[in-house]
């Protein structure tokens, strides 16, 4: 087979890269030949790698900052409703050629560094994730920035800067070992640091009740330092800001009177307060309850709220009155969204503010704070939902205890008033949870601070109507709202799968880019034989070089023409990635036991992280690995099955596995999956869906036709009943001769020869507690993947049924997500306007 076509060798023939004229290009070698004068003159005379990407990469950020600064003047002089989306993640991955493919400066720059004898992808992988979240929900408010710039909102990402974000995964014998990612080591580029604009922060104290009002005092105080990162629209010069904040001591931290002694110890504890960004939380749907995160979420809000009123009064169109103490108009000038609970303290804190320092009256202030806030649900599970205890929060937020007690006062006398004498539902509907500890459910929290709360797929919202929030439902149904997640087409398709956007544009133009739903007019070209074969062919390169990337990082070489079936996300028992692994081992035995049979080619691939005291995500790691290790080695085997571990699956490698991938894994227990974003992004890059009714893979069958995805196993309601007559893994394990033989195989030690009772707590799990009902999907599983087969030896009637994929994906753009909560939740509406540009005189 030919070798993939580097970039460079590409270049000329990509048209949604951008035109490459003949200034531009000089411009950007001119100014790149400038930047790197001014590092090297600082440092060195020998430029490194990193040297030409740092020149490159303030080379792009020029480009940026007129656009960045007109956009803001643009804000203040038209005064639009802000929207400011609250989140403790933002996984925005590299930040280089999201750039320059959203400001149209790709192919020049591609030229202009390929002219100075450089390779562009090579600078671009000298360049750190900024990995500052866990998984779906971090890199959901990624594809929102980018999609609420495209649409020319006024819109804000707020959130912490972690000094260090998810950790780095090695695999070490088989295990998963975590390394601390030291992000920031070579500074980051794409930065700006605002000194100015610092804001205190208290924590601990007392109240004190006093006439003129109540006062929170003797607090620790640590100072909010904000860095700020450009968020570029697609080509319409909009620049939006992400506002992140990091933990700074104040200069007299501990060393007040009572300290006078020990001045070196007291600068030294400085770290203390300075620990609040040191270190994102690695879990994904799961709740630890940890003092320090408790912190970490009241310092984003505490921060945040301030800035966002200190932006309210100082606007040009702000209140009129000379104290400044109208707030009548907040809530049509401000819209917050809480990217789940993790924000929830913005309500009490909101009130706080209203009620003790602008003297606003409680009743109005709470009107404004509803009228203001709105909540986004992300899981059903039960040990993700935030309850925190109430003796934490009596030390660390004292006033804000009290306001959620007055809040939730309220709140059961209205309820007491509607159902009189419904003692359980008060107690079903409380803020406070009674018991041996009481606790705070920032989720009902949530639900009465909000006028609108939403799911993140349709199956997710109506569970949400129907069960996590019932009682909620009854009392306020508009409340309630589905707004199904959705992908920015500029990184899920144009960066990461240039060859595949450039066959779409050809056909449709590239009007798809920014209206991801005109890839519908692909339907015309289902029968169209050159176009098949153009897709075909397009999914053919990116395998290779894939594959290629493989055999460079990590030494395995993989069969490109075997099917790349991949499942890559956070590794999590409802996830069930051990459903996967018996589906592996289950063709392994088939093969062993008729070696001379013709087997469908298949490539493994299963990536994602583990929660660092997740014991069972652990183990489950360590089987794959284990299988993959006697399977990749066995010779009756061959090429015909591989499975391989993806190490430190990320936002970057992601960009990598997508689009060479023919089978996308989505097998989570119908009922678990909120929505998943990963479905969708491997939907719009060709790959066909293997996967549940559960999360969006609901809409997506809906939107393609069932037929056009591999559906199998129980819906909600099979899982419901199922429930009810009570699940015995005992039977199928009976019934099934190839279930039964895998599960033996894993608990004799047959993949851990050296170490036989390795698995017992995995097998143990899937006999007798497996909440997740792996093995009432198991066959329905294996039969499907049987179909998967079938019509993986028919490559015509297969991409046939991919650019159908390709065609229905549209509804999947978060534009149409953010244009759906911009229209129905923050009311405002998007703007098609393009800001003149920085070189052009302003309007």
């Amino acid at each position: 087979m030919a070798a993939p076509l580097s970039d460079g060798e590409r270049r000329k023939q990509i048209s949604v890269r951008g035109i490459a004229g003949l200034g531009d290009v000089a411009e950007v070698r001119k100014s790149f030949n400038r930047h790197l004068h001014f590092t090297l003159v600082k440092d060195r005379n020998v430029a490194t790698p990193r040297d030409y990407y740092f020149a490159l990469a303030h080379t792009v950020r020029d480009h940026l900052v007129g656009r960045w600064i007109r956009t803001q003047q643009h804000y203040y002089e038209r005064d639009p409703k802000r929207i400011y989306y609250l989140s403790l993640e933002f996984y925005m991955g590299r930040t280089l050629q999201n750039t320059m493919v959203n400001l149209g400066l790709q192919n020049a720059c591609d030229e202009a560094i390929y002219q100075l004898g450089l390779d562009l992808e090579e600078l671009e992988e000298i360049e750190e994730d900024a990995g500052l979240g866990n998984g779906g929900l971090g890199r959901l408010a990624a594809c929102f920035l980018d999609s609420m710039a495209t649409l020319g909102l006024a819109a804000y990402g707020y959130g912490i800067r972690y000094e260090f974000g998810i950790f780095n995964q090695k695999i070490v014998n088989g295990w998963q070992v975590e390394e601390a990612d030291d992000w920031l080591r070579y500074g980051n580029p794409w930065e700006k640091a605002r000194p100015e604009y610092m804001l205190p922060v208290h924590f601990y104290g007392r109240v004190d009740h006093t006439p003129e009002g109540v006062k929170w005092v003797d607090t620790q105080v640590v100072l909010a330092m904000p860095y700020d990162t450009p968020v570029p629209g697609y080509k319409n010069n909009t620049v939006n800001t992400m506002r992140l904040w990091s933990a700074k001591a104040p200069n007299d931290f501990n060393l007040q009177e009572f300290n006078v002694g020990d001045y070196i110890e007291a600068v030294l504890d400085r770290n203390l307060a300075e620990n609040i960004s040191r270190v994102l939380y690695p879990n994904d749907n799961f709740f630890e309850g940890k003092e320090l995160r408790l912190k970490q979420e009241y310092f984003v809000v505490a921060a945040t709220l301030q800035d966002i009123i200190r932006r309210f009064k100082s606007s040009k169109f702000g209140c009129r009155d000379p104290v400044r103490t109208c707030f009548e108009t907040f809530p049509d000038k401000v819209a917050i969204q809480l990217n789940d609970t993790h924000p929830a303290l913005s309500i009490p804190e909101l009130m706080r503010i209203l009620v003790d320092v602008e003297k606003v009256d409680w009743d109005k202030a709470w009107e404004i704070t509803k009228r203001t806030c709105a909540y986004t649900n992300h899981t059903v599970l039960p040990e993700a939902l935030e309850r925190w205890p109430v003796s934490m929060f009596e030390k660390l937020l004292p006033r804000h205890l009290e306001i959620i007690y007055a809040l939730n006062q309220m709140h059961l006398d209205r309820v007491a008033a509607l159902y009189p004498g419904d003692i359980d539902r008060l107690r079903r509907m409380s803020v406070i949870e009674e018991g041996d500890c009481k606790r705070i459910n920032m989720a009902h929290l949530c639900v009465i601070g909000s006028h609108a709360v939403n799911g993140v797929a349709r199956i997710h919202s109506d569970i949400v109507k129907n069960s996590v929030f019932k009682d909620f439902y009854e009392l306020e149904p508009e409340k309630f709202q589905n707004k199904t997640n959705g992908i920015t087409p500029r990184r899920w398709l144009l960066l990461c799968n240039p060859g595949l956007a450039d066959v779409i544009a050809e056909k449709i133009g590239e009007g798809f880019i920014t209206d991801l739903s005109q890839l519908k007019k692909l339907l015309d070209f289902i029968n169209n034989e050159t176009f098949i074969r153009d897709v075909a062919k397009v999914k053919q390169e990116n395998k290779l070089k894939f594959a290629a990337y493989l055999e460079e990082q990590y030494k395995v070489k993989i069969n490109p023409s075997s099917m790349f079936d991949v499942q890559v996300k956070r590794i999590h028992e409802y996830k069930r990635q051990l459903l996967n692994c018996l589906h592996a081992i289950t063709l392994y035995n088939r093969i062993r036991s008729d070696p001379s049979k013709s087997f469908v080619p298949r490539t493994i691939m299963i990536g994602g992280k583990a929660a660092p005291g997740y014991h069972m995500a652990k183990m489950i790691i360590k089987l794959i690995t284990s299988v993959g290790e006697v399977i990749n080695n066995d010779p009756y085997v061959g090429d015909k099955l591989k499975v391989i571990f993806l190490e430190n699956y990320r936002v970057s490698l992601a960009e990598k596995v997508i689009p060479a991938a023919d089978l996308s894994q989505q097998i989570s227990t119908a009922g678990t999956e909120a929505s998943g974003t990963g479905n969708m992004k491997f939907m719009v890059n060709g790959a066909l869906t293997i996967g549940t009714m559960d999360g969006a893979n609901v809409e997506m069958a809906e939107e393609a036709g069932e037929d056009n995805l591999f559906i199998f196993g129980m819906r909600v309601e099979d899982v419901e009943a199922l429930d009810r007559k009570g699940y015995n893994a005992q039977e199928y394990y009976e019934r099934l001769p190839e279930l039964r033989q895998a599960v033996d195989q894993i608990s004799s030690g047959f993949f851990s020869p050296r170490d036989p009772g390795c698995f017992k707590d995995i097998v143990n799990m899937l006999m007798y507690h497996d909440r997740f009902k792996l093995f009432a999907d198991y066959e329905a599983y294996i039969k499907c993947q049987g179909q998967v087969d079938k019509l993986f030896m028919d490559p015509r009637e297969w991409t046939k049924k991919v650019i159908r994929n390709i065609a229905c994906s549209g509804k999947f753009s978060s534009d149409r997500t953010i244009t759906e909560y911009a229209r129905e939740i923050w009311g405002v509406e998007p703007s098609a306007t393009k800001i003149p540009p920085p070189n052009l005189p302003r309007d």
